[in-house]
């Protein structure tokens, strides 16, 4: 019988509970997206809410794919965020519980995870894109409500713009109306021009009654031409005015046989077949369009000559066509000219045909390919996403919805470009399509293992101290000492061989700044060929710091202030830029990069023996206060 463990159950239960949490929230900021799309398409068409809770249903469902991989990367984040937080990731591993252990449940949750994302994309998804975009096309085909706004003119109705100043809602009043009946072409437009009118809508919703009070009509008798300047018209005043306009407003579902060839309505039983049948199709009219061009390029047709000579089929490698057009006369020369002008242009207009319908053919296969790999690559991004945001949670160590948001959202964004740039190279033949497909999957993978290795082995990845120390150091910026008094001091320094230590150290300090006269600019040649370490600083340096540890136990505050004076000395910063040979080597050969280290290493040497001389003046003021008991 299967067993869970009491923390197995608890990271499962941590993390499900909030995965459900971000799957909707994930889900509905999607479906916001999608809606602000589509939104022209809904507002002011009088829709039932029968339709629109279609509309969200379908939609909703076609978006779960795509909701999953960011709900799993955001989850993750959190629940290994608050496990660091609240220190619980520390004492699992302090327990002697690996990382790979701890998310060795979570792991065959986000795998079935990945299986209902594979199923949802595979049997749901294209049968609920196939209700969605039917219903998507069947609102585009409906007609709006008539909601005619005040001040601008409205043309929603087919032939007629109308003008309206003023409109009361209560009573559905028009005041200060202008019609323009645009049926018979814009300039034989009947104008109709009233103080106030009425419009309203059938019972059976396929006509509008347009009641009209105290206004004008202006009409042209007759079509206009280019060559009249004067055209007859009719002019009519009215009291009041009825007319009938048709308007269909019902909303009618189209066939949703239109949506049968769309990739994104079939699964990938279908999608193979599909790409099957159209490789075999290109394959076969790629054929028979060579074959046609070898035959109808090499081959001429009937040829006639004076009416005389008549041959039935020729090759033109046979014949020298050169001689033949320069025997023939002007006449003859222009005739031959124009009818291969004809012919080259009918077989362009031929073979451009051609081309579109085998473009056409090969784009639809591309899409047919993308959409095959496409059902792989969300469901694989799943345990990918997991795998990036499990040890990132575990090394931020910040839970809640700040610090995990952003970072989740800079991912899924950077995901996203990859995954666009890909697809869109792979649906435009620019790449092969497995490579576009797999490649956000081909960069986050690696990532995902990286991240996933230095979380169990508890390295520090986003230090940003170790960062910071890093660049100052390449920068050449040093930290400054802090010493304090110490609260509690089990030796104090022996102030009797004191003075005489740090007189050595200044002696060896003057003596080294001598023989290598640090301020002179070193030789290039002998700085990248010296593969030695600079011992000797390392000794003067380490017998500094050896000082400084035992006079640091001293209960005089003056002499920390002076200890604080002392230059922390980076030793090897002033010889060589690598510890290996061979880099040194190839850095001197590059000579632009050589060149840039030569001038750090000297501006080095010059600060090396500033420090020098800093430590020689520190040294003689604390021995006098040593010797003067001025501590």
């Amino acid at each position: 019988m299967l067993r869970i463990k009491k923390l197995d159950r608890f990271i499962l239960k941590s993390f499900s509970l909030l995965f459900l949490c971000t799957f909707f929230i994930c889900l509905f900021i999607f479906m916001m997206q999608f809606l602000w799309r589509y939104v022209d398409e809904m507002v002011g068409k009088g829709l039932e809410m029968t339709v629109l809770a279609q509309f969200f249903f379908y939609s909703a469902l076609t978006l779960v794919p795509a909701s999953l991989p960011l709900a799993v990367l955001l989850a993750a984040l959190i629940t290994f965020g608050n496990f660091g937080e609240r220190f619980e990731l520390l004492a699992m591993k302090a327990a002697g519980i690996s990382l790979l252990k701890i998310m060795r449940p979570l792991i065959v949750f986000v795998s079935l995870v990945c299986c209902v994302s594979f199923y949802f994309q595979n049997v749901i998804g294209p049968q609920a894109q196939a209700k969605l975009w039917t219903l998507l096309l069947s609102m585009k085909q409906k007609s709006p409500e008539v909601d005619i706004p005040e001040g601008v003119f409205y043309d929603e109705i087919d032939g007629y713009n109308l003008y309206v100043k003023h409109k009361d809602r209560k009573t559905g009043m028009l005041y200060d109306v202008l019609i323009y009946n645009l049926e018979k072409g814009f300039e034989n437009a009947q104008i109709i021009k009233a103080d106030s009118g009425r419009l309203e809508m059938t019972a059976d919703k396929q006509h509008l009654y347009l009641h009209l009070f105290s206004g004008e009509q202006f009409e042209n008798l007759k079509s206009q031409n280019m060559n009249q300047r004067n055209v007859p018209y009719r002019r009519e005043t009215f009291r009041e005015k009825h007319a009938i306009i048709e308007f269909d407003s019902d909303f009618n579902m189209v066939d949703a046989g239109i949506m049968s060839n769309q990739s994104n309505s079939k699964d990938m039983r279908m999608l193979q077949a599909g790409i099957d049948s159209m490789t075999v199709q290109n394959d076969s009219v790629g054929r028979a369009y060579y074959h046609e061009a070898m035959q109808t390029t090499y081959q001429a047709a009937v040829l006639n000559h004076k009416d005389t000579l008549k041959i039935q089929e020729a090759h033109v490698g046979q014949y020298d066509a050169d001689s033949l057009y320069a025997a023939s006369t002007l006449m003859e020369k222009q005739k031959i000219v124009n009818a291969a002008v004809s012919r080259a242009e009918t077989a362009g207009s031929d073979w451009s045909f051609k081309s579109v319908s085998l473009s056409n053919t090969e784009h639809s296969l591309r899409r047919h390919k993308t959409a095959w790999h496409e059902k792989l690559t969300l469901s694989v991004a799943c345990l990918i996403f997991f795998f990036i945001g499990a040890p990132l949670g575990g090394i931020i160590r910040k839970g809640g919805l700040g610090m995990p948001v952003v970072v989740s959202v800079l991912i899924f964004i950077i995901y996203y470009i990859i995954n666009q740039t890909g697809y869109k190279m792979a649906r435009d033949g620019k790449w092969i399509v497995w490579m576009g497909m797999w490649t956000s999957s081909a960069i986050l993978a690696p990532l995902g293992a990286f991240l996933t290795y230095k979380s169990n082995n508890d390295s520090v990845v986003l230090n940003a101290d170790a960062y910071v120390n890093w660049f100052k150091k390449v920068a050449g910026i040093r930290s400054v000492r802090h010493l304090f008094r110490k609260e509690v001091i089990i030796n104090d320094p022996d102030y009797r061989h004191l003075p005489a230590a740090l007189r050595q150290l200044s002696d060896e300090c003057r003596d080294y700044a001598e023989r290598k006269v640090l301020k002179r600019a070193p030789n290039y040649f002998r700085l990248w060929l010296n593969d030695k370490r600079d011992q000797e600083m390392e000794r003067i340096s380490g017998q500094m710091e050896e000082l400084i540890e035992e006079m640091s136990n001293t209960r005089s505050v003056r002499l920390l202030t002076a200890l604080n004076k002392y230059p922390i000395i980076p030793v090897h910063a002033h010889v060589r830029p690598f510890s290996r040979y061979e880099l040194n080597l190839l850095c001197g050969i590059l000579f632009p990069v050589g060149l840039f280290f030569y001038f750090r290493i000297w501006a080095f040497r010059i600060r090396l023996d500033k420090d020098l001389e800093r430590i020689i003046e520190t040294n003689g003021e604390i021995v006098n206060m040593i010797e003067t008991n001025q501590l």
